[in-house]
């Protein structure tokens, strides 16, 4: 029935167009050859490896010839009923008689040079012009640069894939016959079709290349579950998965294709989707060709048809009542209290939606322009209403309701209408469901009564304010359901009258509650007072109440209206409030007396103004500048006294941190300081032995310190440091920091050692020792500070008293900490 294909040498022209009635005569003119493949076997050829002297092997052997006819038979048929439908298409179009028909199909396949077969699919491809022999010409006209056997049987397989799927009885046989003739071909290994029901659901409608057991388990899917067919019915383009593994969805198959590509696309027409192709590769693929695309597009289409007709079997899914129609649901429609539309698709020529038909208005029909029913029942929905289609998207939401069935509610829409060309707008809540073929739309356009008075509760609610009103002519009471609540009554309980409010109150709120009456009702005042409420679940509130007489025309007082507001929270913040100002009066009360004592005790030690030291041939002063902050004690500190050995000591230091226990440490390592100085010792053991107080006698505190021994005799500086600035040296008109020995500072280690060195010094000499909070500062290296102080040291004025006080005057420090200044001159 075939003919081997043409060789390589064979030009591929397009395909022969159908001939005319004039055009059909035996001299007609040979076409140009084209190569045509003949049609893929759907079913791979199983062979067998059994040797065919064996039982067994001759019993593989007439298996496989037997599976060999069944397909050679299935694909003659096929064949033959395309060849009789083509033959069908002549006889319409030359008006002749079949045997005629026959043997014109006949000439011209032999002219043509291809088989009967694919010169019977361009004779049907040329007559119908349908979707089918679009993509098949698209298809041809990209893959003509290719190797022709996949790209030369497209118009085969398409046609072959149209024919099976039109006669298949159920979409079962649909499945089959589009994966064996379209979907093989193209690497797909199974694919399954989904029937989308009215509320979002998905059932299976038939599948091929699946396991039996997947396809039962999978028979149907609920509404709103997230599965790879979902997103194709949900997205107007379909669904693409290069890999189904990396998205994480569910679906038929994954276990067997987990690794391969998906793909789902809507499968619909008229406008109407009206379920979902899915098909499954078994191996990643990048995205596919257009015209590929195309192609399973045009087989989704022609799944469409069938499943319009297709029901759900018993045991696929809930059960569905009975849809009603468009009488129906115009007879519900005018059951609702809300205008409603009973909307119907309007197609164009070729089935195309383009728009929607009121089919009918129920009598609660309230138009954003205020036209009449009549104006708007019959019209189109774009026409009555241009606007739907524009910032609302209101004409989207219609159509996607139609085509996927699920509705669709959205709260304060804008709905606009042109009358005389003038955009005219209301703010409506939006319902739009499917009905069958018709779409119900409600709206309910907001009214602004309503809607302050909406305002008005939620806001009662959030403030917690209920109101009242009293009649005191007829007794009677009006409470807002906010004001039940606040009571915590029942909203069928009776009203609590402001007279009998006393006895709802805490007996200690009477007398609050008898001045807030008599303030209202004897001289007619508004007045207002806060009481605590007891409850009937015995919870007690505190709440406030506000209140207005009501006078008549004659000035007679007949009612009284007002309000009730839970300020509960209010006064327990209150409360809260003050007893954490309490608190923070006490803690800055004791802060304060803390710092008063520190001070007191760092003033008694080292008093800011002290007499100076008298030794002969040797002029000694002091400075302590108290911190600026009084809560920021330091623990700065200093000494020169005279010892027993008739030598001077001289020492600085600084406690870490500030406080009254800063100021004890202090305290503690000056006098030992003194105590050890009376050994004899020198400024590095002495050092040494301080470091073993303040590490173990002191709490491990830390300090810095520099110690000197000055004997008067030679004029010899000894000394020593502790991890503080070295001293600084003032002859003539220069000033230099002493080059600084190791020693590291107190408390830091259990033992430490220290290093001592000496200094000659000469007459006029001045020497310097001090605390960081002379120099240091925040945007500046000590080096720099340090600087800044060598250069003010040089301008030595005439007295020693004056130095030091221009040595604080013009100190450039910024870290508010105190500072002690320790200065000795040679005479």
């Amino acid at each position: 029935m075939h003919e081997p294909p043409a060789g390589p040498d064979t030009p591929a022209d397009p395909p022969a167009r159908l001939p005319s009635a004039e055009a059909v005569r035996p001299d007609v003119g040979t076409p140009t050859p084209a190569v045509r493949p003949e049609v893929p076997d759907p079913t791979p050829a199983v062979r067998s490896d059994v040797s065919a002297p064996t039982p067994v092997g001759r019993l593989a052997a007439t298996v496989e010839r037997l599976r060999r006819e069944v397909r050679m038979a299935q694909a003659e048929a096929e064949g033959r009923a395309l060849i009789e439908l083509a033959k069908g298409i002549l006889v319409e179009r030359l008006g002749c008689g079949p045997a005629q028909a026959a043997r014109q199909l006949a000439e011209l396949t032999e002219q043509a040079q291809v088989t009967p077969l694919e010169f019977a699919v361009d004779v049907i491809n040329q007559a119908a012009q349908d979707r089918v022999s679009e993509i098949t010409e698209a298809f041809l006209s990209v893959a003509a640069d290719q190797a022709g056997p996949v790209a030369d049987s497209a118009a085969v397989r398409l046609r072959a894939a149209e024919s099976g799927v039109l006669a298949a009885p159920d979409a079962q046989a649909m499945a089959d016959s589009l994966l064996a003739h379209a979907l093989r071909p193209l690497g797909a290994s199974a694919v399954a079709i989904w029937s989308a029901g009215p509320d979002g659901s998905l059932t299976l409608a038939g599948s091929a290349g699946f396991p039996p057991g997947e396809a039962a388990r999978w028979r149907y899917v609920p509404p709103d579950v997230a599965t790879v067919a979902r997103r194709g019915l949900t997205e107007p383009d379909g669904e693409w998965l290069p890999k189904l593994a990396e998205s994480g969805l569910p679906t038929i198959g994954r276990r067997e294709y987990a690794d391969g590509a998906r793909i789902a696309v809507p499968s619909g027409t008229g406008g109407r989707i009206h379920g979902v192709l899915e098909i499954a590769w078994p191996k990643p693929e990048g995205p596919l060709p257009r015209p590929v695309v195309r192609q399973v597009e045009a087989l989704a289409e022609l799944c469409a048809h069938t499943l319009e007709t297709f029901g759900p079997p018993p045991g696929a899914g809930p059960e569905q009542g009975l849809l009603p129609d468009v009488v129906e649901l115009m007879d519900l429609a005018d059951g609702l209290h809300d205008p409603a539309l009973v909307l119907v698709p309007h197609l164009d020529g070729a089935g195309q939606l383009v728009d929607f038909r009121i089919q009918h208005v129920n009598s609660r029909f309230l138009d954003p322009a205020g036209r009449p029913r009549a104006v708007v029942g019959g019209a189109l929905l774009l026409e009555a209403y241009p606007m739907a289609a524009g910032a609302s998207e209101l004409f989207q939401r219609v159509e996607r309701v139609h085509a996927t069935g699920e509705p669709f509610r959205a709260r304060r829409m804008r709905l606009t209408a042109l009358v005389d060309q003038v955009p005219l707008s209301a703010v409506a809540d939006i319902s739009i469901s499917r009905h069958g073929a018709a779409v119900l739309l409600i709206w309910r356009i907001e009214d602004e009564t309503a809607r302050l008075a909406s305002l008005l509760q939620h806001a009662q609610r959030l403030g917690r304010i209920g109101g009242f009103e009293e009649n005191l002519l007829t007794g009677e009471i009006t409470w807002n359901g906010q004001l039940f609540s606040l009571y915590g009554r029942p909203m069928s309980s009776p009203a609590v009258a402001l007279h009998d409010l006393p006895a709802h109150a805490h007996p200690d709120d009477a007398v609050t509650l008898g001045r807030f009456l008599r303030t209202l009702m004897h001289h007619r005042r508004p007045a207002s007072a806060a009481f605590r409420l007891l409850r009937p679940d015995g919870v007690t509130r505190h709440m406030r109440v506000v209140a207005e007489p009501v006078l008549d025309t004659d000035g007679q007082l007949f009612g009284v209206r007002g309000a009730y507001q839970d300020i509960s929270s209010q006064h327990w913040t209150e409360v809260a409030l003050a007893a954490t100002r309490d608190q923070l009066a006490h803690t800055e009360q004791q802060a304060v007396e803390r710092n008063r004592l520190a001070l007191q005790l760092q003033h008694a030690i080292m008093p800011p103004a002290q007499a100076p030291l008298r030794v002969p041939g040797l002029q000694i002063a002091v400075r302590y500048r108290p911190a600026e902050t009084e809560h920021l004690v330091g623990g700065d500190w200093y000494d020169s006294v005279v010892l027993p050995s008739g030598l001077v000591l001289l020492c600085v230091g600084d406690v870490a941190g500030h406080g009254i226990e800063a100021a004890t440490s202090m305290v503690v390592l000056r006098n030992a300081l003194r105590g050890l100085a009376v050994t004899g010792a020198g400024p590095a053991q002495l050092l040494s032995w301080l470091n073993i107080v303040a590490h173990h006698l002191t709490g491990a505190v830390t300090a810095t310190a520099v110690c000197g021994l000055y004997d008067g005799e030679r004029r010899i500086l000894r000394w020593a440091r502790a991890g503080h600035l070295p001293p600084v040296l003032v002859r003539e008109a220069d000033a230099t920091a002493l080059p600084p020995v190791k020693g590291l500072l107190l408390g830091a280690v259990p033992e430490a050692r220290y290093e001592e060195t000496e200094v000659q010094l000469a007459a006029g000499d001045t020497l310097l020792m001090y605390t960081d909070g002379l120099i240091e500062r925040r945007d500046r290296s000590v080096e720099e500070s340090l600087s800044h102080l060598l250069d003010t040291a040089r301008a030595a004025p005439s007295t020693l008293d004056q130095q030091l006080d221009r040595l604080l005057t013009y100190s450039r420090s910024d870290t508010d900490d105190d500072t002690c200044i320790v200065g000795i001159r040679v005479a």
